[in-house]
């Protein structure tokens, strides 16, 4: 039996699962990692800490499973997409990596927006211009940090850098890299153009070859087989954006389903053949695991970071606890209102999180569950935007971990009014990297090991107009935010 190692680079969660080649899981290990937030709007992580987690989870889920080093053939790697880990001349880290979530260029990229450079940029590049993209954190940081600005060597993102430290080459993976602002969708190729009307020009030639997530981009090294336990001169494919490994595992295969992603971020995707050139929306479009197809997504981070950040306070409850209380309340009953913007808003830029509603006899639990309730409320902002790129969608296939709440899913469901699809594959990042390194080395369709059995939710008719009421107040509170800023 042959076995594939899928590394999962999250915004909270570094894992690595291992599988054989009929799909079923072998051993998995995870570890916490954390995000550096020591100014408001930074999120930083340091790439050297990132990289010794990282081989040490690699080293438990290979020393917990039943598989030996040499069984693995091939290793895949799915990640966070935007931000920027940046190399020197000499190949070594230069300062903390910055985070997608990060929101220090919010002053720059107003400015870009007042200079209508994004209008310039998507008949080309098919992406907005946010705070995240590597494009914006490279200019700040030649506004800002001249001198780390010029000692730039290599810019890649997060699952490019750990590809390097295990095999000491250095790429650009297409499905991630495609969103940069920096990649023409037409030609296929970076666009030095792109970058002069960024004003990032004398970077152009720090951005590595583009490799495809399949392609073999090395080969794992000595001091990494050390450091992992992995075999030297086990291959390493480029592997995925983690939106694209995750779309791959709900088995997206036509525009009728849409993936709807709650983790750090909130994300709903869709599948298609071609950009549609009549919409009047620049929707995010970005290059997909099979040829000649795009992935197009909304996305923010006004998820379920948000309840991580919070029952971070609230120490005494556990998950269990917490979706027993809320389950108890009735839905949609509360007064409370919150808008999950800790880490970013789908609104307009700079506006930060909030409760309304509050009164003398609200618990905690009543808080919870308007959180609950308010992560869903700002996912409809996306949702409601794909209805137009994608109007025969149906159904909705979730992944991520709030999945694992019965309540949530079921709020999420009532909503919509929209039947859910819960796909049964464990860890679809780690599942999604073994899948694209397994095509690398047997060129296997890997569509036939998606396990095709769902949970369902079909959506409570009673509970559907309560919710509605409820998110429009929502919608009312998150307007009169947007005067203040």
């Amino acid at each position: 039996m042959n076995y594939y190692l899928g590394i999962d680079c999250g915004g909270t969660f570094i894992k690595a699962a291992l599988f054989d080649s009929t799909g079923k899981l072998q051993g998995i290990a995870r570890q916490n990692v954390s995000v550096i937030s020591e100014q408001s709007g930074y999120a930083e992580r340091d790439p050297q800490a990132l990289w010794q987690i990282t081989a040490q989870v690699v080293k438990t889920a290979i020393e917990q499973s039943p598989v030996d080093a040499q069984q693995i053939k091939a290793v895949g790697i799915s990640a966070q997409g935007k931000g920027g880990f940046f190399l020197d001349k000499n190949h070594r880290p230069l300062g903390r990596a910055i985070l997608s979530s990060d929101q220090r260029s919010l002053e720059i990229v107003k400015k870009w927006q007042a200079e209508q450079i994004p209008e310039k940029l998507y008949p080309l590049t098919r992406q907005t211009l946010w705070t995240g993209h590597p494009v914006s954190i490279l200019r700040w940081l030649k506004e800002h940090e001249w001198e780390r600005y010029d000692r730039i060597g290599s810019i890649l993102m997060s699952h490019d850098y750990l590809r390097f430290c295990l095999t000491g080459e250095l790429f650009c993976e297409e499905t991630n890299i495609s969103e940069s602002n920096l990649y023409n969708m037409e030609t296929g190729q970076y666009d030095i153009q792109l970058a002069k009307l960024l004003g990032i020009e004398e970077l152009f030639d720090k951005l590595p070859p583009i490799i495809k997530p399949n392609e073999i981009a090395g080969y794992i090294t000595a001091k990494a087989a050390e450091m992992t336990g992995l075999a030297e001169g086990t291959p390493v494919v480029g592997g995925l954006f983690d939106v694209v490994s995750t779309a791959l595992c709900a088995g997206l295969e036509d525009e009728e389903k849409l993936n709807v992603v709650l983790g750090t971020w909130s994300v709903v995707s869709g599948i298609t053949p071609h950009i549609d050139e009549t919409q009047s929306i620049p929707f995010v479009y970005g290059r997909y695991v099979e040829k000649n197809r795009f992935i197009v997504h909304e996305a923010s981070p006004t998820s379920s970071g948000n309840l991580e950040w919070f029952l971070n306070r609230f120490k005494h409850l556990d998950y269990q606890t917490l979706n027993t209380a809320i389950e108890a309340l009735p839905p949609a009953s509360s007064s409370v209102l919150f808008v999950p913007f800790l880490y970013g808003s789908n609104r307009k830029l700079g506006m930060q999180a909030g409760f309304y509603g509050l009164q003398a006899h609200h618990t905690e639990i009543h808080l919870l569950q308007a959180v609950y309730e308010g992560v869903l409320f700002s996912l409809m902002h996306h949702l409601k935007q794909m209805a137009k790129r994608f109007p025969d969608a149906t159904v909705l296939r979730v992944t991520g971990g709030p999945t694992k709440s019965k309540i949530w899913m079921q709020m999420l469901a009532d909503l919509t009014g929209m039947k859910l699809e819960i796909p049964l594959v464990e860890e679809t990042g780690c599942f999604g990297a073994a899948l694209v390194a397994m095509e690398a080395i047997e060129g296997m369709d890997k569509k036939s090991l998606l396990n095709s059995a769902m949970n369902t939710f079909i959506p409570n008719k009673a509970y559907f107009n309560a919710y509605q009421k409820k998110y429009q107040r929502y919608l009312k509170f998150v307007q009169t935010l947007e005067t203040l800023i």
